[in-house]
């Protein structure tokens, strides 16, 4: 299966994991791999090293190189903490918060880091238990610290857990500082340069003291209080599906007036096995289940969930049939995006400086609302790191409104720089509330939304290619992607190529190309038709995944066509995806 020179240079790298530089449980891992007579897990965590990206670690938890255990976070971490010395050298304290998530191993991770960086005699602030993700972006900025750290594999299986590294912003970092970590920790080369014995007398343990301030600073995005009293007893169902929203976001939803939030018993249960789900995913419906059954049973107005890390929002509301139905990650940033620039102009709030911010792959509804509404909108890549440097760049410049990406995060505030679910989900309570208030429920709203700005229905495709061969496989995809790129798309000729590799954008019909405006390269290919249709291919930054994002557009005139419109919709991307041959 595997060819006689690989399996030398991982055996050869193993090995060197039986020194008495490691604890005794993990060489007897390794051992027992290579004693295994299929050499497969064996391979799999020895074949390349994590690798420290641009947005941290995220791997499968084990022994071995490539995969997330202490030795790798420690790696990071030492990395880390010699590029902070190096940067703020003139600082007499650097100072960074650590966070974790309920997975199993976070809080053994997040220790480790906290120990790490304070033998280096940096200042940590070491949540007491698992707090939100963007609660730790919070934290940064308030205590005003050089970085952090955040252990978290978001919404991937159980199997996995991950390292996010923030920068003095509160954003996860980019350049310089991002290629600048990665060679600091590329050079920690021997376990025995890591410095695992900590000090105890740099490490405050924080909770409360930033919870409060957070839950505060958060309440004072509402836009429609009184709105929110009036219906302060609307049936709002949530889901923490088993993470750390379980105490954070119910209690920032209550602070915002609503008192009738009913819990889905089974998910409140905080635990990194998410034994009620297969994947702690909010936008797959398998993990909505109970949710859904649980709003059946209660006639609820909304269904909302948190990821495990509360950075992702999940979205169920009653489609035209009164049946509950999960609303996709394209339609969430529309209709946040919508609400925060309508109801701004309904307060007299706008002053011709406001802008939004999307990724490139979301949806472009929301480029044609801001036109109509007069409000700037900027593009950048996929990740919360970009919409987070637009907001630096536009710091004294413009008034932030709102920002987020189709993979179901959003940020309506400033004081944190990491999509926020505990912000999100109150107001999406709100907006839920303030239709009602106009005598219409979210499916109405958005009905009305596409009437008068265009329709459009996005769907996302995750082709999945685990292991080395996978990743081989998800790079061919991508060359013959681009070395015979799609000349039409259900008949529709293709008129404009985007490849943000190259920083190219090339015409079609004239031939003519341009350059891309944008900060770096980035892995993704992008088809625009004549007939408005837009798919975007990229490979997954941190799962084993490459991702196709296919959206369609159409006029709909009025609120009776549209569930034939979206049967339409559905038609046109099955049949795309089957020219994609992703079907």
């Amino acid at each position: 299966m595997f060819d006689e020179k690989l399996l030398q240079e991982v055996t050869a790298k193993a090995k060197t994991w039986l020194s008495e530089s490691y604890d005794e449980k993990t060489r007897a891992e390794v051992q027992a791999m290579l004693d295994n007579e299929d050499k497969t897990e064996l391979v799999e965590s020895f074949y390349k090293i994590l690798e420290f990206g641009t947005g941290g670690l995220r791997g499968i938890m084990g022994a071995g190189c490539n995969r997330m255990n202490i030795y790798t976070v420690g790696s990071a971490t030492q990395g880390l903490a010699n590029y902070l010395k190096e940067a703020f050298k003139d600082l007499p304290q650097i100072s960074v918060v650590v966070g974790h998530d309920v997975r199993n191993n976070s809080r053994l991770f997040a220790e480790t880091v906290a120990n790490i960086f304070s033998a280096n005699g940096i200042k940590v602030y070491l949540f007491e238990g698992p707090r939100p993700t963007p609660e730790v972006s919070y934290a940064i900025r308030r205590l005003g610290c050089q970085s952090g750290v955040n252990i978290t594999a978001s919404h991937n299986p159980k199997i996995y857990n991950g390292y996010k590294a923030y920068w003095d912003d509160g954003a996860q970092v980019v350049a310089p500082h991002d290629v600048n970590i990665i060679n600091h920790v590329n050079a920690i080369e021997d376990v025995r340069d890591i410095k695992f014995n900590g000090n105890p007398d740099l490490i405050q343990i924080i909770g409360e003291d930033v919870d409060a301030p957070y839950i505060e600073d958060i309440y004072t995005l509402s836009l429609s209080p009184e709105v929110n009293k009036k219906y302060h007893d609307m049936k709002i169902v949530y889901t923490p599906i088993h993470g750390v929203g379980r105490y954070m976001v119910p209690r920032s939803i209550e602070r915002w007036g609503f008192d009738n939030i009913i819990h889905v018993p089974e998910q409140d249960v905080m635990s990194g096995d998410f034994p009620t789900v297969e994947s702690p995913n909010p936008e797959t419906p398998s993990a909505m289940a109970l949710a859904i059954k649980k709003a059946e049973e209660v006639d609820a107005d909304v269904v909302l969930a948190s990821d495990p890390d509360a950075d992702r929002i999940g979205l169920v509301i009653k489609n035209t049939k009164g049946k509950y139905e999960l609303v996709n990650g394209n339609q969430i940033q529309i209709i946040f995006l919508y609400y925060l620039m309508v109801r701004n102009r309904e307060l007299g709030r706008l002053t011709g400086n406001e802008y939004i911010v999307k990724t490139i792959v979301t949806s472009e509804t929301i480029a044609k609302i801001a036109r109509k509404e007069g409000i700037k909108m900027f593009d950048c890549f996929t990740g919360f790191k970009w919409i987070a440097t637009v907001m630096r760049e536009m710091e004294g410049k413009g008034r932030y409104l709102g920002g987020g990406e189709e993979s179901y995060g959003f940020l309506p505030e400033t004081f944190a720089r990491d999509k926020d679910s505990v912000s999100s989900i109150p107001l999406m309570c709100e907006i839920a509330a303030w239709a009602k208030d106009k005598g219409m429920t979210l499916n109405d709203l958005f009905i009305d939304l596409y009437i008068n700005y265009g329709y459009s229905k996005e769907r996302g495709i995750s082709v999945v290619r685990p292991g080395k061969s996978g990743a081989d496989e998800i790079a061919q995809m991508m060359v013959n992607f681009r070395e015979n790129p799609q000349k039409e798309i259900d008949g529709s000729p293709v008129v404009i190529i985007k490849d943000f590799q190259k920083l190219e954008q090339r015409d079609m019909r004239t031939g003519e190309v341009t350059k891309l405006d944008m900060p770096v390269t980035s892995n993704v290919l992008q088809y625009f038709t004549e007939d408005g249709t837009k798919v975007s291919i990229r490979p997954s930054g941190t799962e084993p995944k490459i991702k196709f994002y296919i959206e369609v557009h159409d006029t709909l005139d009025k609120k009776e066509n549209y569930d034939a419109k979206n049967e339409w919709a559905d038609q046109k991307i099955d049949r795309i995806c089957q020219s994609l041959g992703i079907a």
